[in-house]
């Protein structure tokens, strides 16, 4: 089992913005590292506190992940940290190696990990 990583920021506290960011998110994640649903063993969405319009978990049961556990919960309120983000941890059944996963960090979210964001990759 492998742990792909990856997290975006919301332009605002609404549902909308907090699904669709969500969504495209998770997209990336699933295409950068050519997995597909049937991989995800579970998935773990976390959000900064000043974003409660939505369960980010709601935008992939959206998207047809009917059979894949979902979990989401609020991070800590950490001063200084960065605001309006969703962080996402998808347990994913793979033998890829550990070095070949492409973890994806999004718009704001990029400065959470430059060294993985500066790949060129997202």
């Amino acid at each position: 089992m492998r742990g792909i990583r990856g997290a975006i920021t919301v332009t605002e506290n609404t549902e909308e913005a907090i699904l669709s960011a969500t969504a495209r998110l998770v997209e990336k994640m699933m295409n950068e590292n050519g997995a597909h649903v049937s991989e995800i063993a579970a998935a773990l969405f976390s959000v900064t506190p000043d974003l409660n319009a939505a369960f980010p978990a709601r935008a992939v049961r959206e998207m047809g992940w009917d059979t894949v556990p979902l979990l989401d919960f609020v991070s800590p309120d950490v001063p200084g940290a960065l605001q309006r983000c969703v962080r996402v941890l998808l347990l994913w059944n793979s033998r890829t190696p550990q070095t070949s996963v492409r973890h994806v960090y999004m718009e704001g979210a990029r400065v959470l990990r430059p060294d993985l964001a500066n790949r060129g990759e997202n």
